[in-house]
């Protein structure tokens, strides 16, 4: 199931810009303390690293990624998550418009 909306969160107005534009992203942060960010990433293929776990989860269009170590390019579309290891990297090809959720754990 897609992920809507997110209710009772902090959102941090500011725009995190990486890749020469072709991935924003904006910071929210959870009554708990826990933070996500929500964002876009334009079509590229791209390499993120990590620090701590992070959950990706795609609320619209779709994207293929490779986890550090592995050579298998993977499909996520709407409704679909995948799990990177912290302190590891991954990357992404996206062909239109990936907008998405990372929770981090």
């Amino acid at each position: 199931m897609t992920t809507e909306t997110l209710a009772g969160v902090s959102v941090t107005t500011r725009a995190n810009v990486y890749f020469d534009g072709r991935c924003v992203s904006h910071g929210i942060s959870f009554p708990d303390g826990t933070k996500k960010s929500v964002g876009v990433i334009l079509p590229a293929t791209l390499t993120f690293n990590t620090g701590a776990p992070e959950i990706m989860e795609c609320v619209a269009g779709s994207c293929e990624y490779k986890l550090a170590g592995s050579d298998r390019w993977v499909t996520s579309s709407a409704g679909e998550k995948f799990s990177v290891p912290g302190q590891s990297s991954f990357e992404i090809r996206v062909a239109e418009a990936y907008h998405y959720i990372c929770h981090f754990g």
